[in-house]
């Protein structure tokens, strides 16, 4: 199966299970609005869809940083190792021994649904065959704007992310030690995570500006590199 078929298998598989775990948590939800409202049974599930959800998340952000291929072989590799080490857990919390009952049984659902998942390697580049170069008129300079051949190759949720700095006021902000730093965007419900704001960062296509504490907020804008991506 080539890459673009397996991202398109995955995605569908991830956010079945996605909107499952949201329908239970909704159940959940409505429950406790309602007084003496019996919920043993819709806490039980929640930990069960949240168990589900969590590896397929996981692998999700995974392809993001590495690909369909290595993505999925990360994140099967984790799973086996997570369960291979785990032991049985003796807390004094009824909900954390469920919950991690739950995680155990969302890793062996995981690993039975993307066992012998096979996806083709990369094809191999085609050889270059040196001949001697033809007499060519000398070319008019490239315009300054122009991105150089040295441009970095994004994947598309980096893609995305360079966009939301470039177009929605991305934002980083400190809140309570609870919540930590926080991505503040003008548009909400497209903002991207931190993780991907902070590579950004880290690979010099972003900036923030530190004139700011974290506390009052530091914005964060596209450097030259980081534009010249989206000009590609």
């Amino acid at each position: 199966m080539n890459a673009t078929a397996a991202l398109t298998f995955i995605t569908a598989r991830a956010n079945m299970i996605f909107a499952e775990d949201k329908e239970a948590r909704t159940r959940l939800s409505d429950a406790l609005a309602v007084d003496a409202a019996h919920i043993d049974s819709l806490v039980d599930a929640v930990l069960v869809t949240a168990g589900k959800a969590k590896p397929w998340r996981q692998l999700l952000k995974r392809i993001e940083r590495l690909g369909v291929r290595k993505g999925l072989a990360a994140e099967r590799q984790l799973a086996t190792d997570n369960l291979l080490n785990c032991g049985v857990t003796m807390s004094t919390s009824l909900v954390t021994n469920a919950a991690c009952i739950a995680d155990q049984e969302g890793l062996r659902r995981f690993l039975r649904a993307t066992e012998g998942f096979e996806i083709d390697a990369d094809a191999a580049p085609a050889p270059i065959v040196e001949t001697a170069p033809a007499p060519q008129p000398e070319a008019p300079a490239a315009p300054a704007a122009q991105p150089t051949a040295t441009t970095p190759k994004v994947t598309p949720g980096q893609r995305r992310a360079l966009v939301a700095i470039r177009d929605t006021n991305i934002r980083l902000q400190e809140f309570t030690v609870r919540d930590g730093v926080k991505v503040l965007s003008d548009d909400h419900d497209n903002r991207p995570r931190r993780d991907m704001i902070e590579f950004a960062i880290d690979k010099k296509w972003a900036q923030r500006d530190n004139s700011t504490t974290m506390l009052k907020g530091q914005s964060v804008t596209l450097t030259a590199l980081g534009a010249s991506i989206l000009a590609a």
